[in-house]
């Protein structure tokens, strides 16, 4: 049985957004999803992926982001937390911990 863990994200701008890991197939279900027929990553496709699978509030589409910085941020944080990179050291987080990063 899956741990959904979750992890409370705070943007520079000082948004608050809630990540949940959706599980390890798929994470690797969401890497397959955003490359192209090359094996290359792409932007939006992982944009994509994030925004459904990983930022579960609020929830958001691309165009939503009031910047392209915060959006980057924000999909790059959460791209960090699915694959174990986000460097807080804390692989415990459950829902409503309160864990800013």
């Amino acid at each position: 049985m899956p741990n959904f863990k979750q992890k409370t994200y705070t943007s520079k701008s000082g948004t608050e957004y809630v990540f949940q890991f959706p599980g390890v197939r798929s994470v690797s279900k969401i890497n397959d999803a955003s490359k192209n027929k090359f094996g290359v990553v792409m932007e939006e496709r992982l944009s994509d992926e994030m925004l459904k699978h990983v930022i579960v509030s609020p929830k958001l589409k691309i165009d939503d982001f009031p910047s392209y910085q915060e959006y980057m941020e924000v999909i790059n944080a959460a791209y960090a937390f699915i694959s174990g990179k986000d460097g807080d050291g804390n692989d415990d987080q459950q829902a409503g911990s309160g864990e800013e990063g």
